[in-house]
């Protein structure tokens, strides 16, 4: 079984409890990271990793808005529950590794918390750089591998933990994927330390 059938096998399996699960994360301050996130988001809009909709409220109801996941227990949920809540709004089961969408596709491109869970995160952001716009953004909410000498170390150590449950890496450096995959003008806002960031790509 490759590592991306392992992660799917992962949320599906815990896509019943997921939302309870990421509770504590909504107290923490990533409600409010989510809304600001998404009320980035212009034009034709592709959001990457649904998931079970968390950002899916904080999109204006005009917004021409595709929604994938490659779980679709997931994205099953997320339909259950925004369905009928956007006037422009497309869900596909679809894995961002290989896309199926045309070149030169979206205006803007979302991701929260996705690329701890990508098996190859520079496959991925690749295919989100062949599918932006030319003049498109990419704008990410995600949490990364600290610089911090002795709190980088403990992440990768430990990072086994987290992967084997629910398959998150706790230690992906992203900034240096980005890189990899042909990003070169990046912006970073640091929102917890330096694990917690925005990130603000032009394509």
């Amino acid at each position: 079984m490759s590592s991306t059938e392992k992660s799917i096998k992962r949320y599906n399996r815990i896509a019943k409890y997921f939302d309870s699960m990421e509770k504590p994360m909504g107290t923490s301050g990533f409600d409010q990271w989510r809304k600001e996130l998404v009320q980035q988001a212009t034009g034709k809009t592709l959001e990457v990793g649904v998931g079970t909709g968390k950002n899916l409220q904080y999109y204006a109801k005009d917004v021409d808005l595709t929604a994938i996941d490659f779980s679709k227990n997931m994205l099953d949920k997320a339909r259950a529950k925004y369905n009928d809540d956007l006037l422009k709004l497309n869900f596909l089961e679809m894995d961002v590794q290989n896309m199926d969408f045309d070149d030169n596709s979206f205006d803007t491109v979302v991701t929260s918390c996705v690329f701890c869970s990508v098996p190859d995160p520079v496959k991925g952001l690749q295919e989100i750089k062949r599918v932006m716009k030319p003049g498109g953004q990419f704008i990410m909410l995600e949490h990364v591998r600290s610089s911090n000498r002795v709190l980088g170390l403990f992440m990768d150590l430990f990072n086994f933990i987290p992967l084997n449950i629910v398959g998150n890496n706790i230690n992906r450096r992203t900034a240096e994927n980005l890189k990899k995959a042909g990003f070169t003008n990046t912006k970073e806002t640091n929102l917890w330390m330096d694990i917690v960031k925005f990130f603000h790509v032009k394509n």
